[in-house]
């Protein structure tokens, strides 16, 4: 009798942590916890691709919650709609923003919060949407795309402008110009003595004019002054007319003179 009481505990032993482990295995592989999770959506107008169910969310680096369903817009089909299950306790804003992010080139796909500081107001649902919509931001390869492709079409635009200005008549006027002043040069080239010699020329002609412009200027200056008295003459004559007739009387002489 004692024999089966200890079969039987052991058995019942056995099948309880047999039970228990399966229940462990259970609990870990759907992710179950103890922690309390809320809900929020995020509209990504972008490609998400790599970003799978369940892929980690993170706040400033830190986990806080996973991804919980990816479907397309039933109204706007470019853009994909995410339910995430994110920590009761994490610091959820209406200045919280979502980035679709990865760890390198070839790493894990994962959904980045960060907060910009803008409002501190904690984030609610909005009339008509049945949870939290958190804003998004343009990942870093999409920002990356549309560099490139901005540059891409300004290399079109600048490709077309240099087209057009090297278009056959223009190019035959420019090869026109450089025929012109290539003809000018040598021209230049072989009149060079002449060139110079007229130069001599024209400085020896300049060194020889100087005393000429030397006197002219002196007899402009000479001109000046006989203006000049005539000048005092003619104001002179105005207040006394019998200059005309007697002339200027001799001043007497002042003391001491002779």
């Amino acid at each position: 009798m004692e024999t089966n009481v200890n079969y039987t505990i052991v058995g019942v032993f056995v099948i309880g942590l047999t039970l228990a482990i399966i229940l462990g295995i259970v609990w870990l592989s759907a992710g179950l916890s103890f922690q309390q999770h809320n809900t929020f959506k995020v509209y990504m107008s972008e490609p998400v691709g790599g970003l799978n169910i369940d892929s980690p969310v993170e706040f400033n680096g830190v986990p806080v919650g996973t991804v919980d369903t990816i479907e397309l817009n039933d109204k706007h089909p470019g853009i994909v709609r995410l339910l995430v299950k994110i920590i009761s306790n994490t610091p959820v804003t209406k200045g919280t923003v979502a980035v679709l992010s990865s760890r390198g080139l070839t790493g894990i796909t994962y959904l980045a919060l960060r907060d910009t500081g803008t409002d501190p107001t904690p984030l609610t649902a909005d009339p008509g949407e049945d949870y939290p919509v958190i804003k998004t931001e343009p990942s870093f390869y999409s920002r990356l795309e549309k560099a490139f492709n901005e540059i891409t079409a300004e290399l079109k635009k600048t490709s077309r402008s240099l087209n057009a200005l090297f278009d056959p008549e223009n190019r035959e006027a420019f090869k026109q110009a450089l025929a012109n002043i290539r003809s000018i040069s040598d021209t230049l080239v072989a009149n060079d003595r002449q060139i110079n010699a007229i130069l001599q020329n024209t400085s020896k002609a300049s060194q020889e004019l100087q005393p000429l412009l030397q006197s002219g200027v002196n007899t402009l200056q000479q001109l000046g002054n006989a203006t000049n008295n005539l000048n005092d003459i003619t104001a002179d004559v105005k207040q006394n007319p019998a200059l005309l007739i007697r002339g200027r009387a001799q001043q007497a002489l002042g003391p001491g003179e002779k």
